[in-house]
């Protein structure tokens, strides 16, 4: 059974279609289709139901493509294992955050295939929480405070964080001058979380309370640019808003703690040199 048949059907499965599989392997469609019905002709059965809009994985192709993905895994850690001095190669699996992927984590990512030509990367930009181990990816990039997992995370870097509203929410509202005057105004934030404001030596842990809540850094810089409230964003975000005067900084005399940049990859594994690849570069580009 040929590992580019294997590799290839994993690609189209994940794409959708052979079409979108062909353009990530840079392989013509009749290649990308050859490989296919070899495929499907040694195993003696339909892996894929073509239609019109792509094509859909067969209950046997459901179960056939986590099997031929650990396999293609395989292989590549075996030719790192016999030449761990050599190029790299084989197929690397990333999730990427959006909101700070294209600007920040796609350059240093384009850096590394420009290094290695024989190495592919398939990176997934969402800001979803992505379950590495089942999604079937070899690491992710993750942006935050890491909540308690099995995960092996390396930290490449941080954020630094400040509370930010637009000038017309304080003319308007005025604008808090200590933590314990922080839940007297709307929040702009992900979720239910706590600020921890520090000053003095001192920690001050407040509970922001709001009505508008997203899953974008992006979408609630907006927001509170809009008026909606106070946010604790990081600088990278909130800097093009603070030149065009659309956020001002909130408490200049108590600091946020930074937020950190993580490699994560799943448990009970040895790193492979890809994603070790990954991380170095990361950090040479980012840990700064």
């Amino acid at each position: 059974m040929d590992v580019d048949d294997l590799r290839t059907f994993v690609e189209v499965a994940d794409a959708g279609g052979v079409s979108a599989a062909s353009r990530r392997l840079n392989l013509a469609k009749s290649i990308v289709s050859r490989r296919l019905l070899r495929l499907e002709a040694e195993l003696g059965t339909q892996l894929l139901a073509r239609t019109t809009r792509g094509a859909a994985l067969t209950e046997a192709g459901t179960t056939f493509r986590d099997h031929a993905a650990r396999v293609c895994a395989e292989v590549d850690a075996a030719l790192e294992a016999i030449s761990p001095g050599g190029e790299l190669r084989g197929l690397l699996r990333v999730a990427v955050p959006s909101t700070f992927g294209p600007t920040h984590f796609a350059p240093a990512i384009a850096e590394l295939t420009r290094r290695h030509p024989q190495l592919q990367i398939n990176c997934r930009y969402s800001d979803r929480y992505v379950d590495l181990v089942t999604e079937g990816f070899d690491c992710g990039i993750r942006v935050g405070y890491l909540p308690d997992s099995n995960l092996v995370a390396r930290r490449i870097g941080s954020f630094s964080v400040r509370l930010f509203a637009s000038p017309d929410y304080v003319a308007a509202h005025g604008a808090p001058e200590t933590p314990g005057e922080v839940p007297g105004h709307p929040a702009v934030m992900i979720g239910t979380e706590t600020w921890t404001f520090s000053a003095g030596g001192k920690s001050f842990p407040i509970r922001p309370t709001g009505r508008f809540k997203a899953d974008s850094a992006v979408a609630i810089a907006e927001a509170t640019a809009a008026g909606a409230g106070i946010t604790a964003l990081p600088d990278v975000i909130a800097e093009r808003y603070v030149a065009a005067a659309s956020l001002v900084p909130l408490m200049p005399g108590y600091a946020l703690p930074s937020i950190g940049m993580f490699v994560v990859r799943p448990p009970g594994q040895h790193q492979s040199r890809k994603v070790q690849a990954l991380t170095d570069l990361l950090i040479e580009r980012l840990g700064r």
